[in-house]
């Protein structure tokens, strides 16, 4: 059993590692209840708005979600809270035909990284904050494990 345990965390510590990352963060829903009023935020800070960045969300769920898709509504907002954005963004965890979960699974648990924008430049450095907020209109929202976000630097390889 130990070995086991070794050999999955090796694994998390090679697959896990985002080197263009300058932020990554989860939060967990708890008992895999989503209400709509826990709205998560995401707070990160950007030293350089000269280069382009990715941002992505990350959601894990369980297979027992009920939907193919999910609906996500996100906000960005600078220091001040103003807001720079907000937009309806509808996420595929299953193929609509054939039912069959995308993104990584292990047991009954999938892992998703979803492109949120792509080259996307940040007015100025300092903190930015992305809320996100499901929007499948059940409340409580079952079998969503986490969501959380990444911001990545784009390379010519990203």
């Amino acid at each position: 059993m130990k070995r086991l345990g070794f050999i999955l965390f090796i694994a998390l510590l090679i697959g896990g590692c985002d080197t263009n990352a300058v932020y990554k963060e989860y939060t967990d829903i708890e008992d895999g209840k989503w209400y709509i009023k826990n709205a998560p935020s995401f707070t990160f800070e950007i030293k350089d708005a000269s280069v382009p960045y990715n941002i992505y969300y990350n959601l894990r769920n369980s297979l027992s979600y009920g939907y193919y898709n999910l609906y996500l509504t996100r906000y960005l907002r600078d220091a001040s809270g103003k807001e720079l954005e907000s937009r309806l963004d509808e996420l595929l965890l299953m193929d609509p035909k054939t039912g069959k979960p995308n993104g990584d699974g292990l047991g009954d648990l999938f892992d998703h990284k979803f492109l949120m924008k792509r080259n996307y430049r940040f007015p100025k450095p300092g903190k930015y904050t992305m809320q996100i907020r499901q929007y499948m209109r059940q409340d409580p929202l079952l079998n969503i494990q986490s969501v959380g976000i990444t911001v990545e630097k784009v390379t010519p390889t990203n």
